[in-house]
């Protein structure tokens, strides 16, 4: 079984929310990624996003915008980050890993390498930002039949017959953007996520997570109890780039949403 379908099972099973950690790959380096992942690991996060480093992040706010220029400064690669992926397996790491990447890198890959590269490192789902399901196809079905899987974006914005297309191209979680715009610290959390995640319900059981703007324990909380789980990035990275002290950052965070 992947394993964000084992995680979310698990967690459905005890009634707990998911806390869902994203970080920049190969920021400040990949050896600091892999010792991020084991720490995360280690105080509960459920689900580890990585984003792989691109020249030309669009859908970034400027926190993770200049985590992917460090991280491209550090020498960091797709190839490198999947080596990272397999050395956090080799070590024993079971948190699920998801490539939050844009979709250049993998076509430059090459598709079908990417899928078998993926799933060889230990990958377990790919949000492949810039590609649309409409234009997927070939994609979808490479990650799909090496096991990995397609996780996709639903912002406020998307209509009705739009979410129920996504919804049928998706697995294992839908990620919900619960405001418009690129990534970022925000003072204050959607108030109008309830409705959309309704909608998403509609049509599928899929998990559904939620993202863009989540911040402090109690901003966590918040978006949690409206979903399935939440996405916290931006100000995880803004702690990195602080050389802060990282999980003490994130601990927080992760028991807030357990002890919903």
């Amino acid at each position: 079984m992947n394993r964000i379908d084992a995680k979310f099972r698990a967690l459905r099973a005890t009634k707990q929310k998911a806390f869902v950690a994203y970080i920049a790959a190969g920021d400040p380096n990949l050896k600091g990624t892999i010792a991020f992942a084991k720490e995360f690991e280690h105080i509960g996060v459920d689900v580890l996003e990585l984003g792989v480093p691109f020249s030309d992040p669009l859908a970034d706010g400027v926190v993770n915008q200049l985590a992917a220029e460090r991280a491209l400064k550090s020498g960091t690669t797709l190839d490198g980050v999947l080596k990272s992926v397999a050395a956090l397996r080799k070590a024993g790491c079971q948190i699920p890993v998801v490539f939050y990447i844009y979709f250049n890198l993998i076509h430059r890959h090459g598709v079908k390498k990417f899928a078998s590269d993926a799933v060889r490192a230990g990958v377990d789902g790919v949000l492949a930002l810039d590609l649309p399901p409409e234009e997927a196809a070939s994609y979808e079905q490479a990650i799909k039949q090496a096991g990995v899987h397609p996780i996709y974006l639903i912002a406020p914005t998307t209509p009705p017959a739009r979410v129920k297309e996504i919804a049928t191209h998706a697995a294992g979680f839908i990620y919900y953007v619960s405001r418009e715009g690129v990534t970022g610290m925000q003072q204050s959390v959607s108030t109008s996520m309830a409705p959309m995640v309704k909608l998403i319900r509609q049509h599928t059981d899929l998990p559904v997570c939620i993202g863009f703007g989540v911040s402090t324990p109690a901003q966590a909380v918040e978006v949690a109890k409206a979903g399935d789980g939440v996405v916290v990035g931006s100000a995880i990275v803004n702690q990195i780039a602080q050389r802060r002290r990282v999980a003490q950052f994130v601990k927080p965070m992760v028991k807030a949403v357990k002890a919903i």
